[in-house]
């Protein structure tokens, strides 16, 4: 690891939760019987130092293209586009240690064998991909920090877009999904600025989309969903 890495590791802060409610007995199960076998290797610094590519043909066995779900949340989303498109290698991203959870009880009742998840910080995970290795990425109703002051820890800041357009194949999708108008604000604002062309944007949600958890809980509370698609250029 060079003193550069390094320094960008130690002082790279995260802010959120990493675990919630207790978890239960088959949650803790799911973690220590099913996660070391769908998490992909040489993401964390310990296993790479020096932020080697990861290869995603050894990761997913093949040379299938690759998606990227950042923040699945429950994980409902990620497992219904795994059975949708069986194809397909998907890779998800979460450092919420309950979210994990929920996510390996589905993928383990759903039997889905093309996911791939890293229970961590998404921009570990931006170090390792190789350039122009994903082909779709998932945006969906990411931490709102409504607070003005806060906005800055949003995804959709150059320190994270950055890195996205970095791993994304030209003419790859990027999706958004928000119930936050002044996320939408943002988004609009900073996306193309990271080298995307906005396709379409509105309240119609994409053709075979899931509603997730947290968009049921947003119309619950009479909030607006809000779909954004974007494209690398």
């Amino acid at each position: 690891m060079t003193d550069d890495t390094k320094t960008q590791h130690e002082w790279r802060n995260f802010y959120g939760r990493r675990h919630g409610k207790t978890l239960r007995e088959s949650q803790k199960a799911y973690l220590s019987e099913d996660l070391e076998a769908l998490r992909p290797r040489g993401v964390t610094f310990e296993e790479n130092p020096d932020r080697a590519p990861i290869d995603l043909a050894k990761l997913f066995g093949d040379d299938r293209p690759v998606w990227l779900e950042i923040g699945f949340g429950g994980g409902e989303h990620m497992v219904h586009m795994a059975a949708r498109f069986p194809e397909v290698g998907i890779l998800g991203c979460e450092p919420f240690i309950n979210g994990v959870a929920m996510l390996l009880g589905k993928i383990r009742a759903a039997g889905a064998t093309n996911l791939c998840v890293h229970p961590g910080d998404v921009r570990d995970l931006f170090d390792v991909l190789p350039n122009g290795s994903v082909e779709k990425v998932f945006l969906l109703y990411p931490d709102p920090w409504p607070k003005k002051r806060h906005h800055r820890r949003r995804f959709v800041t150059p320190e994270h877009l950055g890195p996205l357009a970095r791993v994304m194949k030209p003419g790859a999708e990027f999706r958004v999904a928000t119930d936050i108008p002044d996320y939408v604000r943002q988004t609009l604002e900073e996306v193309p600025l990271a080298g995307f062309e906005l396709v379409a944007e509105g309240c119609e949600a994409w053709a075979g989309w899931l509603s997730t958890r947290y968009e049921q809980k947003a119309l619950r509370e009479g909030r607006v969903p809000h779909y954004l698609t974007f494209r690398r250029l």
